[in-house]
C-alpha cells in the first residue's frame, strides 16, 4: 500500500468521527429540547457508517493485489430515532399535556458519553496512524538521498 492510500483511509476514518461526534455534541445539548420547528421534542440523531472500496486509477492495482480488504469508512447518512419520546409528569411546564406530562427527548446522557469517549479514541488512532505514515515517508524520502 502506498502513502496516499493510507493516509485516505485514516482521512476518512477521521470525517467520520467528526460527524460522529457532531451528532453526539447535538444529541447532549438538546437533551431537554421539548419542543422543535418539526413539532415535539428533539429527536436523537445516528450516524450511519459505510465501509466503501477504494476508488481512483491506483485502487485497481491494489484490487488485483489485496482483494476486496481496502475499503474506505464514509458516513452514509444520520437518522433520527422514531422510538416514542418518553413522558415525564411535571404539570408546570409550558409543553405539558392536559394530563401534564411533557414528552422529553428519548436520549441517554450515560450512553451518549461513552459514545463520545470511544469516538475521541477512535479519532485518536486515526491520527496516530495518519502521524506513523507521514514519518514513514518523510523517512523514505531521507533514505532517497
Amino acid at each position: 500500500m502506498d502513502f496516499l492510500t493510507s493516509m485516505k483511509i485514516s482521512a476518512s476514518g477521521l470525517n467520520v468521527q467528526r460527524q460522529r461526534m457532531e451528532a453526539i455534541a447535538s444529541n447532549l445539548a438538546n437533551l431537554e429540547t421539548t419542543r422543535t420547528p418539526e413539532g415535539g421534542p428533539y429527536r436523537k440523531k445516528s450516524v450511519v457508517v459505510s465501509a466503501l472500496p477504494m476508488d481512483g486509477d491506483f485502487a485497481s492495482v491494489l484490487k488485483d493485489e489485496f482483494g476486496d480488504i481496502l475499503n474506505q469508512a464514509l458516513v452514509t447518512q444520520v437518522v433520527q430515532d422514531r422510538s416514542a419520546p418518553r413522558t415525564v409528569y411535571d404539570p408546570g411546564h409550558p409543553d405539558a399535556n392536559k394530563e401534564g406530562y411533557v414528552s422529553m427527548p428519548n436520549i441517554n446522557s450515560i450512553s451518549e458519553m461513552v459514545d463520545m469517549v470511544t469516538t475521541t479514541r477512535s479519532f485518536e488512532a486515526n491520527v496516530t496512524a495518519m502521524n506513523a505514515t507521514k514519518s514513514m515517508a518523510l523517512r523514505a524520502i531521507e533514505l532517497g538521498r
